[in-house]
């Protein structure tokens, strides 16, 4: 059974700085891909307006959020991606030191 994430981050509000960001996005390096899809995420979208970035993840039973940071900690790869997009995003106003992706609460769900 596949379970459903929704994460928010923002960019830098730079208009050079997101179409950089937008090139990185669309040539995702293949290590990013593989430790993605090796930490049991099956689906991945991200969503920009604006500034505001919104992250859909379609996940299956293997994946945990301690687990992939763990993982992605130990990745030097992934190290150096992720201070990369340190370039292009800001956290939110609310995100705790060196939180990045911060998680969305569902509030409304349409029911048949």
């Amino acid at each position: 059974m596949t379970k459903r994430y929704c994460l928010t981050l923002d960019l830098r509000d730079d208009s050079e700085l997101i179409m950089e960001y937008r090139r990185y996005d669309e040539k995702i390096w293949p290590e990013i891909t593989m430790s993605i899809h090796d930490s049991g995420i099956e689906d991945m979208e991200i969503y920009l307006l604006g500034t505001r970035l919104f992250m859909i993840m379609e996940v299956n039973g293997q994946f945990s959020f301690e687990a992939k940071a763990n993982a992605d900690a130990a990745n030097p790869k992934l190290r150096e991606w992720e201070q990369l997009m340190w370039k292009f995003q800001k956290p939110l106003h609310n995100a705790k030191p060196g939180e990045k992706w911060m998680l969305m609460g569902r509030i409304f769900k349409l029911e048949p």
